[in-house]
């Protein structure tokens, strides 16, 4: 008298499950690549961003030349909702997740980044800049550093911190 099998075996139900972990042990690294160079790519495109809107901060405010911190350049959607509400100290070029990605506050897509401006004398404009982008956790969430000046080329380091002295993208 034969007996009919319903169901799997637990030797059939083990190959299938050996099989699923191969495939997510191929699949993982390559989406965690992925995410690093999507982070990467956003991180140039927001030092793109800085640089442009210093651009317009200088001609918006001739008499101050650049803005003093990334802050200047954001502003709270609601003071940017009208034109009252833009100033200097808060002149609505860029969002608040970027004005506020510093080492303080919060990274933008796994960046952190660190204006710095020649020190002003009293009463003078800012007359240049500089932005370094950092990966908030390096080798999870990007692996290259970037850095950029008041002349906008972007240049990239992929060992340590960029500087002037490393190449452009």
């Amino acid at each position: 008298m034969s007996r009919k099998q319903k169901g799997f075996s637990l030797i059939e139900l083990l190959i299938v499950v050996a099989i699923i972990l191969i495939i997510a042990a191929i699949a993982i690294p390559n989406l965690l690549r992925a995410k690093i160079a999507a982070n990467e790519a956003s991180a140039i495109g927001s030092m793109r961003t800085i640089n442009t809107s210093e651009i317009s901060y200088s001609s918006n405010y001739p008499s101050l030349g650049f803005s003093v911190s990334l802050a200047n350049l954001g502003g709270a959607a609601v003071a940017c909702a009208t034109p009252a509400g833009v100033s200097s100290a808060s002149a609505c070029l860029i969002d608040d997740t970027l004005a506020n990605a510093t080492a303080a506050g919060s990274a933008k897509s796994g960046y952190y980044f660190t204006y710095v401006t020649v020190a002003p004398a009293s009463g003078t404009m800012v007359s240049a800049y500089t932005i370094s982008g950092t990966p908030g956790n390096p080798g999870t969430t990007g692996q290259s550093y970037f850095f950029a000046d008041q002349l906008g080329v972007i240049r990239k380091g992929d060992t340590g911190p960029a500087s002037l002295s490393s190449s452009p993208i």
